[in-house]
């Protein structure tokens, strides 16, 4: 086609007034919108379980033929309503392509929920004439389903428009209220492309249940208190910018022989457990498969069924306690030279260059330049530094869900059980009696020399994620 756009998809929900739109566009020349041609019960329309000559069986087995069928097929413009519950194969499929505008309807999330279960319990889901209008019936507010619709439509609202910002499109979003209005309905018609345009809104439909809330609902009082009490504008969440993490599959361990993967957080006790591991086999650490591209990681698993994955966690202020300690403060380590200048030189923290060999440096001052790098920590994890994120001290819960985007451990262990947890491990891939112990290193300045209220406020503004994710207390709770 030479036009902008070669097809069109309605992005709504249920109740939002997506028939009434459909039929609006319908009657302008030039587009043709199809109805729900992936509703999972027909197709297109109720009562309509074929379209092109494919069938629903042949939808469910390849849904893009349909597609390309409605793109050769249909004259004018093809479009068609698309919900949260339709086929995800096909939301892959137009999601990314510029070619398939995308219109995007709202409705209050309420109001669709009580339309929805008063069209549910009168079994009327479409009105063309109020004198077949069912009598309404008052509805429950059900607070956990609603709440549970809630998370859906936003999760399905979310994913569209990151998908929109990744591919740099745009949609043309149109709210319940403004279904009736002729020139936001031309302002469409004008945005998918098309020269022709409406002078009134469909007079087919009607709608269903006009009045006030507090007619349809039984338990209004009740579901007044419910809504009122949710977080609508999301006020107690956490703004987040800390960088996505890759899954770090180079930086995994596993066993040559034993089904044992470890995958690693950076900032905890990592020498301890390859060592471990390594003695499952009776190898060396540098037996062990490490620097593993996907590929081999894959490889390994398919040679090792029933294997193990595992992680380790940290309480947040011991694992950036240990970072500041082992990266930071001490020498020795090349790949952080450039990280130790800018933050003694740029960012102003109190710790010297000799580290902990500087024989003015006490707990005191320690316990300073401690306080000063997690307020450092803060500022770049909010990505307002221009040192990157480093793996040793970023989230917990960011790395995880790196990690995620090849595999999950199914295990993860926090460092204070791991005496117990990992010999339990061990024995499931067939090496019982294998125990594990370890100490940490010990600084100079032991955590617990310099620890006050102080260093877990701050720790906790850093990682609250961390500490809200793994339910971790106060460190001198644990």
């Amino acid at each position: 086609m030479a036009g902008r756009f070669d097809a069109f998809v309605l992005f709504a929900e249920m109740r939002t007034g997506s028939n009434y739109l459909e039929a609006t566009l319908n009657e302008v020349e030039g587009l043709s919108c199809l109805g729900e041609v992936y509703n999972p019960t027909f197709m297109g329309h109720h009562k309509t379980f074929d379209m092109h000559g494919i069938d629903m069986d042949a939808r469910e087995a390849d849904p893009l033929r349909l597609f390309d069928a409605i793109l050769e097929k249909t004259e004018g413009l093809p479009g068609f309503r698309f919900f949260n519950d339709h086929d995800p194969r096909v939301l892959e499929r137009v999601l990314p392509d510029p070619r398939i505008a995308k219109v995007i309807l709202t409705r209050n999330p309420l109001d669709s929920y009580v339309s929805r279960k008063i069209a549910s319990a009168t079994g009327q889901w479409r009105l063309t004439d109020v004198k077949h209008r069912r009598e309404t019936q008052k509805i429950t507010f059900d607070q956990a389903e609603f709440e549970e619709l809630i998370e859906r439509l936003q999760g399905f609202q979310q994913r569209l428009q990151r998908g929109l910002q990744e591919t740099g499109q745009t949609a043309f979003y149109i709210r319940y209220e403004d279904i009736n209005d002729v020139d936001v309905i031309n302002g469409i018609v004008r945005f998918l492309g098309v020269e022709g345009e409406v002078s009134k809104t469909s007079s087919k439909l009607k709608p269903q249940n006009p009045g006030d809330l507090s007619e349809k609902v039984e338990n209004y009082d009740e579901m007044v208190a419910a809504v009122s009490s949710m977080d609508r504008f999301d006020l107690s969440r956490t703004p987040n910018f800390e960088p996505r993490r890759h899954a770090g599959v180079p930086g995994f361990y596993a066993t040559p022989e034993t089904g044992l993967l470890f995958m690693p957080i950076k900032g905890g006790l990592t020498d301890a457990v390859l060592a471990w591991m390594a003695g499952l086999d009776g190898i060396t650490r540098q037996d062990l498969n490490a620097g593993m591209s996907q590929k081999e990681l894959r490889q390994w698993m398919r040679h090792h069924p029933g294997y193990r994955s595992f992680t380790i966690v940290r309480h947040p202020v011991v694992r950036a306690y240990d970072t500041f300690n082992s990266y930071i403060v001490q020498g020795g380590r090349p790949a952080y030279e450039d990280a130790r200048r800018a933050l003694r030189n740029r960012y102003k923290i109190p710790f010297p260059a000799k580290g902990f060999s500087d024989k003015a440096y006490g707990p005191e001052e320690h316990k300073a330049a401690f306080l000063a790098f997690l307020e450092f920590l803060k500022a770049n994890l909010a990505a307002q530094t221009s040192l990157k994120v480093d793996p040793a001290w970023a989230t917990q819960s960011a790395i995880l869900q790196g990690m995620a985007n090849v595999t999950l451990p199914d295990q993860v262990i926090r460092e204070e059980e791991m005496a117990e947890a990992l010999p339990r491990l061990a024995a499931v891939v067939g090496t019982p009696d294998a125990e594990f112990e370890a100490e940490p290193d010990a600084p100079p300045f032991p955590l617990k020399r310099i620890y006050d209220g102080s260093i877990e406020s701050a720790a906790m503004d850093v990682y609250r994620r961390d500490y809200l994710n793994f339910g971790y207390p106060r460190w001198n709770k644990l």
